[in-house]
């Protein structure tokens, strides 16, 4: 009987310990996946911020002008480089390229390679101190190349390679460098004329450089070869000639854009990566709760 009578003082004292363990449980869980959400947060801007830095370094492949030699470009010898021309504006296209060509090196031959759907005109200038080439005089340099569209364009997320057989290259310099202006159809011009100084940070509006190899020993250099008469090449330059060329022109672009996948590619990994590692972060603290 007098179990039967305490039974129910008991009962109260069960029930408010249960409720006060189920709130501290809750209480606690309700932290851990607060402090979850935290953990994903912060791996969600850091991922963010590594994929920014990724396509930050994406950039500068097709940030200015440039000029690359196909082979090398020997001191004493003939080469023929590409000048290559990105469009970085969404809304306009490039329609006119003008290369300036360094007067304190003259060269006496410059031959463009035919570019579909563009004009190429070389400016001639007669030089103060002729230059002797092959043991023949020569009183005349290219001083400037101009492209000038003829239906041709470099849209916007385009760009367009101008190659150019180049000779005789100084002997007495490491690099050339050549100023250019890009042209819209807007009618707004970028001038890439500055030239990058050794240990300085690149400028704003980097004029092209090429840079040259050692002196061989044929004075023919890279893939522009020939021999020069009264100021320009003789007829060496044959249609193999042209066909290894346009051959290296896509070989060029499929390195190009094989480049950009990796890069795209790259950066989805990084990604996905943070926010699987999220989830593990996550699934780890609820288990604990």
């Amino acid at each position: 009987m007098n179990v039967a009578k305490n039974l129910p003082s008991h009962l109260p004292m069960n029930s408010a310990e249960s409720s006060a363990e189920s709130t501290a449980k809750s209480s606690a869980r309700s932290t851990a996946e607060s402090s979850a959400r935290r953990s994903v947060a912060r791996l969600a801007v850091a991922a963010g911020a590594a994929a920014a830095s990724a396509l930050l370094l994406c950039g500068p492949a097709f940030a200015h002008v440039s000029v690359q030699p196909e082979g090398e470009a020997a001191k004493g010898g003939f080469a023929t480089v590409n000048f290559k021309v990105p469009n970085e504006r969404d809304n306009a296209s490039t329609v006119k390229l003008e290369i300036t060509l360094p007067a304190g090196h003259p060269l006496s031959s410059v031959l463009p390679q035919p570019v579909p759907g563009w004009k190429a005109e070389v400016t001639r200038t007669t030089l103060d101190k002729p230059l002797t080439v092959h043991g023949r005089q020569v009183t005349e340099a290219a001083s400037k190349i101009t492209w000038t569209s003829a239906g041709g364009k470099i849209g916007p997320g385009q760009f367009q390679q101008f190659p150019v057989s180049l000779g005789q290259l100084p002997e007495s310099t490491d690099k050339l460098v050549f100023k250019a202006l890009q042209t819209y159809d807007n009618k707004e011009v970028v001038r890439w004329i500055e030239e990058p100084q050794q240990g300085a940070a690149e400028p704003d509006h980097p004029a092209p450089v090429l840079t040259l190899s050692a002196a061989t020993g044929d004075h023919h250099g890279g893939s522009g070869t020939g021999k020069v008469a009264d100021g320009a090449h003789s007829a060496e330059h044959t249609d193999d000639e042209h066909a290894d060329s346009e051959h290296a022109d896509s070989e060029a672009t499929a390195a190009s854009s094989t480049d950009s996948t990796a890069r795209i590619l790259a950066v989805v990994g990084i990604v996905v990566g943070a926010a699987g590692v999220a989830f593990g972060v996550l699934a780890g603290r609820r288990r604990s709760a």
